[in-house]
Parts: structure tokens; C-alpha cells; sequence
């Protein structure tokens, strides 16, 4: 066990944000299944680039979207560099996974046309990056010293893009549009989070 802590990042943002913590149930099956946790962690980082670079695509009329969405893309692209090289220092295969129903569930609840469809997508953005920085410090506390000390690393990267997102979707929707979209999109959340999933993922919720 690690005892490597949390305290240099202010999590209250996050955790205020959220509408429930990781269940522990989740938390022991990952420290049971670490090879398959950093195999879909490699995996949300792309993701995770992916879709900063669609927005960019998407929206180029909008700078303060593309200046902070071409940040993020390259510090996840680092970040799943960093992930694929911990994994091949520990001799594990880097295998094709089904994806998990986390973001998918939750784009679900995303409009289908502009500027609606911006709003919740960068909501979407925001929950996913604050529920990612949650699990890696409910992982820090448990996991060897290596990750332990990796997973703290990301905190203030994660922090941080889950307060672009939620930024950007102010700029672009408003607070008031914010503030009525978000608490259907949580809850959509916190059912993916606290229900039965049959599959491990670093988003899934309680463990079949």
C-alpha cells in the first residue's frame, strides 16, 4: 500500500460536483484486475484526445474552445504515453477491449443539434473528467507505489480539464442552461456508477 496522498490537489470542486463517490466494491476489483485497469485507462486517455480534437474540428469559430481543447488533447495524448509505458515496463500485452457503456450512456442524454448539442457535450466532458479524477485518488491510497505516485501525477490535469469543460459550457449555454441541463445528465451518471455493470472498466459502475 502506498503513502502517497492526495492533499497538494484540491479535490472539493470534484467531489462537490459529483453526485456520488466510487463504490468500494468497484475500488477492490480494480486493485484485483490492475493489468485490465491500465489497458482501458490507455484506452479513455485516446478517447479522451479524441474527442478534444472533434471539437476542434467542430467548432472553429470558437478560440477560447480550440486554444483549451488543443491543450488537453496533447496532455492526454501524454498522459497515454505515459500509461502504455508503465505497462510495457510490467511486461503486459496491450489487447483490444470492448468499450465501456460509461460515455456512451451518457452521450445518450446529449441534444442533437447546436448549440444545444455543445452545451451537453462539454458537460459530458466535465463529468467525465471529474468522475476520472475521483477514481484516480480513491486508486491512490491502495495501489503500489509506482501508480500510486502516477495516479496522484494526473490529479491536477484531470481537476483542471473537468473546470475547462464546465467553463466552456458556461461560455457557450449560459449558467442558467447549465444549471438546468446538469442535474439530469448526473443523475444519468450516478446510475452508471452505482448500478451493476458486467464488465470491469475504469468507468464502470459496481462489479457483476
Amino acid at each position: 500500500m502506498s503513502g502517497t496522498t492526495t492533499t497538494a490537489v484540491d479535490l472539493g470542486p470534484v467531489l462537490d460536483f459529483l453526485p456520488c463517490a466510487t463504490p468500494s466494491a468497484w475500488v477492490a476489483c480494480a486493485l484485483e484486475h490492475q493489468a485490465l485497469l491500465l489497458v482501458d485507462h490507455a484506452n479513455c486517455e485516446k478517447k479522451a484526445a479524441s474527442t478534444a480534437l472533434n471539437l476542434i474540428y467542430r467548432h472553429v469559430d470558437r478560440p477560447a474552445l480550440l486554444t483549451r481543447m488543443s491543450k488537453l488533447a496533447r496532455e492526454e495524448l501524454r498522459h497515454f504515453e505515459q500509461v502504455v509505458a508503465i505497462m510495457a515496463a510490467r511486461g503486459l500485452d496491450y489487447p483490444q477491449l470492448s468499450a465501456s457503456r460509461y460515455a456512451g450512456e451518457l452521450r445518450r442524454g446529449v441534444r442533437s443539434s447546436d448549440p444545444g448539442k455543445l452545451v451537453d457535450t462539454l458537460l459530458v466532458g466535465a463529468i467525465i473528467e471529474a468522475r476520472s479524477c475521483e477514481r484516480f485518488a480513491a486508486l491512490v491510497p491502495v495501489l503500489d507505489e509506482e501508480l500510486s505516485a502516477f495516479y496522484a501525477s494526473l490529479l491536477k490535469s484531470e481537476s483542471r480539464h473537468f473546470g475547462d469543460y464546465l467553463k466552456l459550457a458556461r461560455d457557450v449555454g449560459g449558467k442558467e442552461e447549465v444549471e438546468r441541463r446538469l442535474p439530469g445528465l448526473l443523475e444519468r451518471e450516478r446510475a452508471l456508477i452505482e448500478g451493476v455493470d458486467p464488465e470491469f472498466r475504469f468507468h464502470s459502475g459496481v462489479p457483476a
